[in-house]
């Protein structure tokens, strides 16, 4: 996530399990799309961006965790909204950040691309965001709920 003056944006927050509708969220997931941003990639992967990659000073690389393919980032995505992982903040349908944990519980954070689509971007969070040990946490947590 961007910092802003220094601090990581502290408007981020997770919609509370009490207000997952799984089953919506269920469907949500088998509709969101990857897109991704070339500015969080060095290895251009399959992702087909334009220009395939331009990775900036500042951003995370989605190389530095090893998701190199658009089918990986796509399933985190969908795990991550399934698991009701979302924002409480949306546009239209979609949540505005959808947070994911890779299996040697790499936190990555994904924002919304285009509401018309449900496409997002995403990359791994910065080990100093203080928002990591919540996704963890949620994950864990979440991860072994029923979602019937």
């Amino acid at each position: 996530m961007k910092k802003r003056n220094g601090q990581f944006n502290p408007k981020r927050k997770m919609l509370k399990i009490e207000e997952c509708n799984f089953n919506d969220l269920l469907n949500l997931s088998r509709q969101a799309q990857y897109g991704g941003n070339p500015e969080h990639k060095k290895n251009p992967g399959d992702f087909n961006l334009t220009p395939p990659s331009r990775p900036r000073s500042g951003k995370s690389l989605c190389d530095s965790v090893k998701v190199f393919t658009r089918k990986e980032a796509l399933d985190l995505l969908r795990k991550g909204i399934k698991n009701g992982l979302v924002s409480d903040r949306v546009e239209g349908k979609w949540p505005k950040n959808v947070w994911s944990v890779m299996d040697d519980e790499t936190p990555l954070e994904a924002q919304l691309e285009s509401s018309e689509t449900g496409a997002y971007h995403g990359y791994p969070m910065q080990k100093d965001d203080p928002f990591c040990e919540e996704v963890i946490q949620q994950w864990r947590i979440r991860s072994e709920l029923p979602k019937s």
